[in-house]
C-alpha cells in the first residue's frame, strides 16, 4: 500500500491523513503500522451540518469519531431538560470503547459548527481485528491508560469543585 500522499487530491493522500489522524489518538497508539493501514482504509469521512447530530443518547450506532475539522457539543438529556456537558475539539476522538462492543450513548454528541469526521464503525473494526488479533491487548492496555489519564485529568481540573461527583469517581476501578 502506497502511502506517499505527494498529491492532495490523490486517495492515497487521504488514506495517509487517516492514517495520521489514527496514530494520533490513544486508542491505536500502540497498534503496528501494517494494521493501522487496514484500520484507515475502512475509516469514512462524514461532514456535518451546525445543529445536526452526529449520535445521539440511547442509540448504539457503533461508531466512532475522530474530529478532523469543526467542532461538537457533548450534551445530555434528563427529565426533558438538555444540559451541555462540554465541547468537542479538532483531533478528539470518541466513542472507541464502542468499537468492541454493544453500548448504547450516554449522551448525544451534536455540530456546533460544520465539522468533518473520520468514522470507523463496529463492523468493519470487528472484522479487521480478525485478521490482526494479535493486537487486542494493546487495544486493552491503551483503554486503561485512556481511563487512568482521563481520571488523572478530571481530578486535577475539579479538585473542589465537584462536590458529589468525587463520591462517583472510579471509573479506573471497573
Amino acid at each position: 500500500m502506497n502511502l506517499s500522499g505527494k498529491n492532495d487530491s490523490n486517495p492515497a493522500s487521504e488514506l495517509e491523513q487517516n492514517l495520521e489522524f489514527l496514530r494520533q489518538t490513544y486508542f491505536f497508539s500502540g497498534i503496528p503500522l501494517e494494521a493501522l493501514k487496514v484500520f484507515s482504509y475502512l475509516c469514512t469521512r462524514e461532514k456535518y451540518k451546525l445543529g445536526e447530530y452526529l449520535f445521539r443518547q440511547n442509540e448504539d450506532d457503533g461508531q466512532a469519531f475522530y474530529i478532523i475539522e469543526g467542532k461538537a457539543v457533548l450534551e445530555r438529556e434528563d427529565n426533558g431538560r438538555t444540559k451541555i456537558i462540554r465541547d468537542c475539539n479538532r483531533g478528539e476522538f470518541l466513542g472507541g470503547l464502542t468499537l468492541l462492543g454493544e453500548m448504547r450513548r450516554v449522551f448525544s454528541l451534536k455540530a456546533a459548527e460544520d465539522t468533518t469526521c473520520l468514522i470507523l464503525n463496529r463492523e468493519k473494526f470487528t472484522k479487521a481485528l480478525e485478521q490482526f488479533q494479535e493486537i487486542m491487548p494493546k487495544i486493552f492496555k491503551a483503554l486503561v491508560r485512556g481511563i487512568d489519564s482521563w481520571e488523572e485529568r478530571f481530578l486535577a481540573d475539579r479538585p473542589d469543585q465537584c462536590g458529589d461527583c468525587m463520591d462517583r469517581l472510579g471509573v479506573s476501578l471497573l
